[in-house]
């Protein structure tokens, strides 16, 4: 796993061992990024369930502002740690290690953020709960774009009743990426 462009181009980052997290493929990393390139120069960024710190570190890599990480998990967030010392982005990155409404609630009125990109456990239905939470809260804008790595059969019925509209679906093999804004 590594930073696929920017200023921390082809610098490897470590991911922790086992089954507690998904890392982001270096295929699907970069399709991502390819349809936000216009969009990360200068954003706020928010990685939830970031697992490695991976997709803020290469949103910072390629122009992001500002990346804040949201993992509980105490492994997870001391790898986030040492892949911001190790690309040199601690003066533009904050680690919040706790679950992510928790997180979320403790940034208000801290942050306004351009895109939230969010990896949860699959089939637990907590991207339900961070939407329902955002639908309401002054981190997002109009303009915010929310992304969420998701596995394929994930309903988003409900979003319609949050005044959020699915604007792209990316499917992949296994998973997919919903783009979401507000009505």
């Amino acid at each position: 796993m590594r930073i696929i462009a920017g200023t921390a181009r082809s610098l490897p980052l470590k991911t922790i061992e086992g089954l507690d997290t998904r890392p982001t493929t270096d295929r699907i990393k970069e399709t991502l990024f390819n349809m936000l390139q216009a969009d990360i120069p200068g954003a706020c960024f928010l990685d939830l369930f970031a697992g490695s710190g991976q997709i803020g570190l290469e949103a910072v890599s390629r122009g992001a502002s500002y990346a804040v990480f949201v993992d509980n998990n105490k492994k997870a967030a001391a790898c986030i740690e040492e892949n911001i010392a190790f690309t040199k982005f601690g003066a533009v990155t904050k680690l919040y290690q706790m679950d992510a409404r928790s997180a979320l609630s403790a940034m208000e009125g801290k942050y306004q953020f351009d895109i939230i990109f969010m990896d949860p456990p699959y089939h637990q239905k907590m991207e339900r709960d961070i939407f329902t939470y955002l639908s309401s809260s002054s981190l997002i804008t109009e303009d915010t774009l929310l992304i969420a790595e998701v596995s394929k059969e994930t309903d988003f019925s409900y979003l319609d009743e949050l005044h959020f509209v699915m604007k792209k679906w990316k499917p992949y093999k296994t998973n997919a990426h919903a783009f979401v804004m507000k009505k």
